[in-house]
């Protein structure tokens, strides 16, 4: 089972991933946790230059390419490997973040996107997609106030992060079968609590 966690930045979702698998694992999961980008030495090396702060003038086509190729590796040597085991995998942010990123917030052509997630990723898609969900100005808030990494991607204008999380919604609401809506202004608890219940109505039942 795949599982993956979405969101517009300062949603919390890395804090609640830990927990949530937790809580998997005490329902007798096997559970991988991972990472977008990230995963594998090499996708890490590729999301350094991604996050680096001095990195301003990355053309968006240059973002896309680099995402891609950290996800390629991350697919083939983590994410594939521990499914075909049998595991649960929960991946911090995955293919979505490239339409909704780069494709709503660059204003990139969603279907040509889609083209390269099939090919990067051999067409494997999550089964279930958590969309924490926060208003941008508070998201951006939090990113400030939590002490958590500042990045080049968490930089761009709020213009910019507003059309993120419109198109996150607008994914969310295409393809109700796969994604849950949780409300990630809420109390922490609150929100670990509503990822629990959306996880046992969909996998656990």
């Amino acid at each position: 089972m795949f599982i993956t966690l979405e969101g517009p930045e300062g949603s919390g979702k890395t804090s609640q991933l830990a927990p949530l698998a937790d809580f998997l694992r005490q329902q007798g999961q096997e559970v991988l946790v991972t990472r977008e980008p990230g995963g594998t030495p090499i996708s890490d090396q590729i999301r350094s230059v991604i996050m680096n702060l001095e990195n301003t003038a990355m053309n968006p086509r240059t973002e896309i390419l680099l995402f891609l190729a950290a996800r390629a590796q991350l697919v083939a040597q983590v994410i594939r490997p521990a499914l075909e085991e049998g595991k649960m995998v929960v991946c911090d942010r995955y293919a979505d973040s490239t339409l909704a990123y780069q494709g709503y917030g660059h204003g990139n052509d969603l279907d040509l996107l889609r083209r390269f997630l099939h090919f990067t990723t051999g067409g494997l898609l999550p089964d279930l997609t958590l969309l924490l969900d926060v208003d941008v100005e508070d998201g951006i808030r939090r990113k400030h106030s939590g002490g958590s990494e500042w990045n080049r991607m968490d930089a761009y204008t709020l213009a910019f992060h507003q059309r993120v999380r419109q198109g996150y919604l607008e994914l969310a609401h295409a393809d109700p079968g796969r994604w849950v809506i949780i409300d990630a202004s809420q109390p922490p608890a609150a929100v670990q609590a509503a990822l629990r219940q959306a996880l046992a109505r969909s996998i656990l039942r």
